[in-house]
C-alpha cells in the first residue's frame, strides 16, 4: 500500500500482552509501534483492575474507621469524601500512565496514539487523536485491543444511563441507593465498597447463586459476608425492564415486584473490542462471542497477524495477558510456546478476599476427578485471631490413591498471597505433604497451610 509506514511489528491496542511484547522487542533493535486509542497500558491501570483496588482499599479504611471502636479506639465526626477518594485514585493512574511512557521511551517502541484498523493485509490506518492519519504496515500484527463492560438487551437497559466500573470508579459523590446489576467479580467488589463509603446496595443476579461457578460452601460464604454488612441480596431474579434515570431514580421490574433505587450499575460481564476494525476484509476470523479465532500459539486465520489477551477468548484477566505476552514472544522470536495446561488463578478482592487455583470439588465431580477433601475453618489459623478475622475457611483438594494437589480455595485475610504459595508447590510438583510439614513462619495466614494438608484424610 502506498505510503504505509513498515515496521517489523505493529501492536494495536497497550494492553497487558501487546505493550510487554513491543517492550521486549523493541529493546532488542526491531522497529516496534503500538496503536493505542486511549488509555495508555490498557484499561488495567486506567479504569479496571488497578484503580478499582484503588478505591476498595479506601472502603476498607472507612470500614476499619467505622468498625474502630471494636479495637479500643475512638474516632467520632469522621465523613467518607467521594471526590478525595477519586483524587487518590487520579494520582495512582496518574503515576502509572508516567510509568508506562518511561518504558516506552527506554525501550525504543514508538507508541501512536489514534484509532487504528485494518485496511489491507497486516496493514493499520490510524485516525489520529491530534489529526490526521498514518498507515502502518507489520511483519507481524498482534491484535491487543481488550474488551469493554457488556450491556445487555434488556428493555430501558440502555436508556437508563447505567454506571460501568468506568464510571464508577469516576463518581465524585456517594449513590443513595447503588443497584448493582450483575453478581460476579466486578460487582460484588464494587458492592461492598460502596456500602462501606455509605450507600445503601441491592445485589441483582439472575442465577441461582452469586459467583454461581464456585462450590456452594464458597457461593455461600461470600453472600453471608455481604448480607452481615447490610447488602441485599436478589438471586434468581431476572430483569424484565429498567425505567427511570441512573442517578437519579431508577426502577427494575422483575417477576418478584419492582426494584428501586437512585443509581444503576452495570456488572454483567464483558465483550471483546473486535468490532468496527476491519477484520473479515483481511482474512481474521471471530467467534460467535466476538473473540479472534486463535491457535494454541496465539495465531489467528491471517498470515502474520496474532492476537492476545480478551480480544483473543483467554481468560479475562490481566496475569494470563501477561502470559500470552510469553507465548507470543517465544513465537514470534523463533520459538514454540503454547497457552494449553497453564494455571488460571484468580482473586475476588472483596473483604475478606477468596482465591482459587486449580480445580473447585464442582469441577472435579464434573470431570470424574476422584479426590480427598480437607477443610480448615479461619478459626484454626491464629493469625487470623490476632486479627479478629476469623470467618472463612482453607479449602484443599489432594488426588485419591496420590499426593498430588488438585485445588486450592481460600476465603479470609491476604486471600490471594495464601493462594500464591499453594500455586507455586502445585507449580513445582510438590506432593502435599511438602507444605504439610514445611516450617513456616508464626503467626502468619500462610501457617494455617500445614494444619490445612495435615488434615488430608487417608487414601
Amino acid at each position: 500500500m502506498p505510503n504505509a509506514e513498515d515496521y517489523d511489528l505493529v501492536v494495536l491496542g497497550s494492553g497487558a500482552p501487546g505493550k510487554l511484547v513491543a517492550w521486549a522487542l523493541a529493546s532488542r533493535g526491531p522497529r516496534v509501534a503500538v496503536v493505542e486509542r486511549r488509555y495508555v497500558g490498557g484499561s488495567c491501570p486506567n479504569v479496571a483492575c488497578l484503580p478499582s483496588k484503588n478505591v476498595i482499599h479506601g472502603a476498607r479504611v472507612a470500614h476499619y474507621v467505622r468498625t474502630s471502636a471494636e479495637f479500643g479506639i475512638s474516632h467520632d465526626g469522621w465523613k467518607v469524601d467521594m471526590a478525595a477518594v477519586r483524587d487518590r485514585k487520579r494520582r495512582m493512574v496518574d503515576g502509572l500512565v508516567e510509568m508506562h511512557l518511561a518504558k516506552y521511551r527506554e525501550s525504543g517502541a514508538e507508541l501512536v496514539m489514534g484509532s487504528g484498523r485494518f485496511v489491507a493485509p497486516r496493514t493499520i490506518e490510524v485516525a489520529l487523536n491530534a489529526g490526521g492519519t498514518r498507515t502502518l504496515r507489520g511483519r507481524n500484527v498482534v491484535i491487543n485491543t481488550g474488551s469493554r463492560a457488556r450491556l445487555d438487551d434488556t428493555p430501558g437497559l440502555a436508556d437508563s444511563g447505567p454506571l460501568t466500573h468506568v464510571e464508577a470508579l469516576e463518581l465524585d459523590r456517594l449513590p443513595e441507593h447503588l443497584i448493582v446489576l450483575g453478581g460476579g467479580y466486578v460487582g460484588l467488589e464494587l458492592a461492598q465498597a460502596f456500602r462501606r463509603f455509605g450507600s445503601r446496595v441491592t445485589v441483582v443476579e439472575r442465577n441461582a447463586a452469586l459467583i454461581h461457578r464456585e462450590d456452594p460452601d464458597v457461593t455461600e460464604a461470600v453472600e453471608q459476608l455481604l448480607r452481615d454488612e447490610g447488602i441485599e441480596i436478589r438471586t434468581g431474579t431476572a430483569v424484565d425492564r429498567v425505567e427511570g434515570r441512573s442517578g437519579e431514580s431508577v426502577r427494575l421490574r422483575t417477576a418478584g415486584g419492582p426494584i428501586e433505587g437512585t443509581d444503576l450499575l452495570v456488572a454483567g460481564g464483558r465483550t471483546p473490542n473486535t468490532d468496527g476494525i476491519g477484520l473479515e476484509p483481511v482474512g481474521v476470523e471471530v467467534d460467535g462471542r466476538g473473540h479472534v479465532k486463535v491457535d494454541e500459539r496465539l495465531k489467528t486465520t491471517a498470515e502474520g497477524v496474532w492476537a492476545a489477551g480478551d480480544c483473543a477468548g483467554s481468560p479475562y484477566f490481566t496475569h494470563i495477558g501477561e502470559d500470552d505476552f510469553r507465548v507470543l514472544l517465544a513465537n514470534l522470536t523463533g520459538g514454540d510456546r503454547v497457552t494449553t495446561g497453564r494455571q488460571v488463578p484468580y482473586c475476588l478482592f472483596t473483604d475478606p478476599e477468596l482465591a482459587r487455583v486449580g480445580l473447585s470439588e464442582r469441577e472435579a465431580r464434573e470431570r470424574g476427578v476422584s479426590y480427598r477433601l480437607s477443610k480448615l475453618p479461619l478459626q484454626g489459623v491464629l493469625r487470623a485471631r490476632t486479627l479478629s478475622e476469623t470467618r472463612g475457611f482453607y479449602k484443599a483438594l489432594v488426588e485419591a490413591g496420590g499426593d498430588r494437589i488438585l485445588g486450592f480455595t481460600a476465603f479470609g485475610p491476604e486471600a490471594g498471597e495464601v493462594m500464591a504459595v499453594v500455586q507455586v508447590a502445585m507449580l513445582a510438583g510438590l506432593p502435599y505433604t511438602a507444605l504439610r510439614d514445611a516450617v513456616l513462619t508464626h503467626p502468619t495466614m500462610a501457617e494455617g497451610l500445614a494444619g490445612l494438608f495435615g488434615s488430608v484424610p487417608n487414601g
